[in-house]
């Protein structure tokens, strides 16, 4: 090394700007940047004019145009509507095959063959007038049940309980003829006609209009006294009233009182045309339980007691519009109608349109099979499980 090149290094030793290989120097921060202790006076100098002028230029503001978007596209969704499935439960039970008016009758004849016999002096006291009555009864009909014809329970043909083809002894009308005229104290036959399996009277039981015979007149006979129980005065007895009531003769749909073993359900003629449950739009925050009964009233009036069954629907049905109606005050397009049917019970009064404010303008009272004819094919496939079969 030459003498200028050894003063040239003492003195960048002495003031700092050279690192020995000898000294250790400082820690580089980066393992690819070294530290600015091992930078040379000069270097730093332009380093910091450059972050300098750097921080001190003036920055310019860029303005971007103004973007035009357009209006944002109305949701489309569907109206919630509830409807109320108000119905009339049967009054009464449905008629019997004739397999099962035969199978009751044979029962009740077998629990007179089972029954202990009927102590009769424990119910009537002997020679008191019901029990004159009830010998003459007994005498006629061989048993003291009422409704299953003539039978003798205790006699030769008591084995015969089956009731013949043909036979209408286990019919409605004929067990309400029988009790009628056990009631009223006339029978089809002579009361002192021995019958199948009877003996013949004795004297003490002998009667006439339900007085026991007078000592030393004998006995009469079986016409003679017939003619006087015939004769005999005879307390009117009603009868009952008639499965077939006035309004089904007339095909009355719009009365309560018809179909009274069916159930009956209320169906309006909505401002469309067609023929649907009762029903409206839910309106602001209430439920489908108090939709329901508002559409009772506004629909049918106030003049029906009725009930709201729970609070959840049984069913709902989805009608699709055929055009999309613009709903401003929600600001939706709707696209149809989502219906959820409620349960309701009618226990008394009747339905009257006059003051109707849904736009509805007749209605019926229809069983479901009548249902199924009066409204569209899509409707019934959403509510016939929800009908009652009878």
């Amino acid at each position: 090394m030459s003498s200028s090149a050894r003063t040239a290094r003492r003195a960048l030793f002495q003031s700092g700007m050279f690192i020995s290989p000898l000294q250790p120097g400082p820690k580089l921060t980066h393992p690819e940047r070294p530290s600015l202790d091992s930078i040379c006076l000069q270097c730093r100098l332009q380093i910091r004019r450059a972050s300098t002028a750097t921080a001190t230029a003036p920055q310019t503001k860029t303005t971007s145009a103004p973007t035009t978007s357009a209006p944002p596209k109305p949701q489309q969704a569907y109206r919630i509507v509830s409807s109320i499935v108000l119905s009339r439960p049967p009054i009464l039970t449905r008629p019997l095959h004739p397999f099962e008016k035969a199978y009751h009758l044979y029962n009740r004849r077998l629990n007179e063959r089972l029954a202990l016999p009927f102590t009769r002096y424990f119910y009537y006291k002997k020679g008191t007038p019901g029990d004159g009555e009830w010998k003459r009864k007994i005498r006629a009909r061989l048993t003291p049940s009422r409704d299953v014809g003539v039978y003798s329970a205790y006699g030769e043909e008591a084995w015969n309980d089956e009731v013949l083809v043909g036979d209408r002894t286990g019919d409605e009308e004929s067990v309400i003829e029988e009790v009628i005229r056990d009631a009223e104290g006339s029978f089809a036959t002579p009361a002192t006609k021995p019958r199948v399996g009877q003996e013949p009277p004795r004297k003490e039981e002998q009667v006439v209009a339900g007085e026991e015979a007078v000592e030393g007149e004998g006995l009469k006979s079986a016409e003679e006294e017939f003619q006087a129980l015939t004769q005999a005065k005879k307390e009117p007895v009603p009868r009952p009233y008639a499965r077939e009531t006035e309004a089904d003769r007339k095909g009355d749909v719009r009365s309560l009182n018809r179909r009274l073993e069916r159930t009956l359900y209320l169906l309006v003629k909505n401002k469309e045309g067609r023929w649907v449950f009762p029903g409206d739009a839910v309106k602001g925050k209430e439920g489908l339980h108090q939709a329901a009964e508002r559409v009772i009233v506004q629909a049918g009036g106030i003049n029906m007691n009725t009930w709201v069954v729970g609070n959840a629907p049984i069913g709902w049905h989805q009608f699709e519009y055929s055009k999309m109606i613009t709903n401003k005050e929600k600001g939706v397009e709707e696209l149809g109608e989502k219906v959820f049917f409620m349960k309701g019970r009618i226990m008394a009064g009747q339905a009257d349109l006059s003051k109707n404010v849904l736009g509805d303008t007749d209605f019926q009272w229809l069983t479901k099979e009548e249902v199924q004819q009066a409204v569209s094919t899509q409707y019934y496939a959403s509510i016939k499980n929800m009908l009652a079969e009878r």
